[in-house]
């Protein structure tokens, strides 16, 4: 059987070494790069009496040149046959009018309709940021409740909603980085359908990890006289297969969608794959060894070795 918890304080490096270059882009860049929904825009709902393909609406939009305006980031998504939904940089009436001239020469000489048109102010767009923390913030406090709750029957429960925690915030901060990087790089945005993945990781993350803390659990009561780090090792080995499996089918049908679907979703499903590695790793190589590392008192030691050498290096300056 391979020893997992021996090799926790390597998860421990490996996840600091992802962690840490996301995190360096966020404080110096920074590096998340907002779309309309966060800075505030225009949405227009547009009927074309042509066929119209998506692709070719989005170059028109590139392409085209309004005073003051680019149009390049425009979001486009197909609502029906023959309608669409663009999102883009904030119009008035006389930009609007332009902007649909101009597709209507383009790409629909019949003519185009517009169903709707409206703006998202900042205000709004700060609300939506806000909205967005405060379910981050009341599903982690529900996930700790209830995980204390499910794991009354073994010592220390608490510790199982902690570790829980740490772990979906490590998966949220990895997919957060990557998205830092990618906005500096790559002029990748983030907008609600970012915020509706991270949501969705967090609760992949908590699943996957859950799988591995009820088997430990079922070790625990079955075994009560083995030693906590052998347990937490067998319930790892015990439950691999069954989350490498789950995230491979998973992944596969995810990367399917991001080779094959539209550009719309594929910031979304990004934040999917990203989040669906992190949280297979995590249930792994965090989760369960933050429990081992808790227990052992390894966090306690480091503190202890940090103080020591301050200690030693202020005697020696003297």
């Amino acid at each position: 059987m391979r020893d997992f918890v021996g090799k926790r304080y390597w998860f421990f490096l490996i996840s600091a070494l992802v962690i840490l270059p996301g995190l360096v882009f966020l404080i110096i860049a920074p590096g998340l790069k907002p779309g309309i929904d966060f800075t505030g825009g225009s949405t227009l709902t547009l009927q074309f009496e042509d066929a119209v393909a998506q692709r070719d609406l989005r170059s028109v939009l590139a392409e085209m040149e309004l005073p003051g305006l680019d149009l390049a980031d425009s979001t486009v998504q197909r609502l029906g046959e023959d309608t669409f939904f663009v999102s883009t940089k904030e119009l008035n009436e006389e930009d609007k009018d332009s902007l649909v001239d101009e597709l209507s020469a383009r790409l629909s000489p019949s003519g185009v309709t517009v169903l709707s048109f409206d703006l998202v102010s900042p205000v709004v767009a700060g609300e939506t940021v806000r909205n967005g923390l405060i379910a981050v913030a009341l599903a982690t406090v529900g996930i700790f409740i209830f995980l204390w709750w499910a794991f009354r029957a073994v010592p220390n429960p608490f510790r199982y909603g902690i570790a829980a925690i740490v772990a979906l915030i490590h998966d949220a901060v990895i997919v957060v980085g990557i998205f830092a990087i990618l906005g500096v790089v790559a002029d990748v945005e983030v907008n609600t359908f970012f915020l509706i993945a991270v949501l969705t990781v967090i609760g992949y993350s908590v699943n996957d990890t859950i799988v591995v803390f009820d088997r430990l659990r079922e070790n625990i009561i079955l075994y009560p006289n083995r030693r906590f780090e052998q347990t937490v090792n067998i319930s790892i080995a015990e439950t691999l297969g069954r989350s490498l499996n789950t995230s491979l089918t998973l992944l596969f049908t995810l990367m399917a969608l991001f080779l094959f679907g539209g550009p719309t979703i594929r910031s979304f499903l990004l934040v999917l794959v990203i989040g669906v590695i992190a949280g297979t790793y995590s249930s792994i190589g965090i989760a369960s060894q933050f429990l081992v590392a808790w227990e052992l008192g390894d966090f306690g030691k480091i503190l202890a070795r940090v103080g020591l050498r301050r200690r030693t290096t202020a005697v020696a300056s003297r």
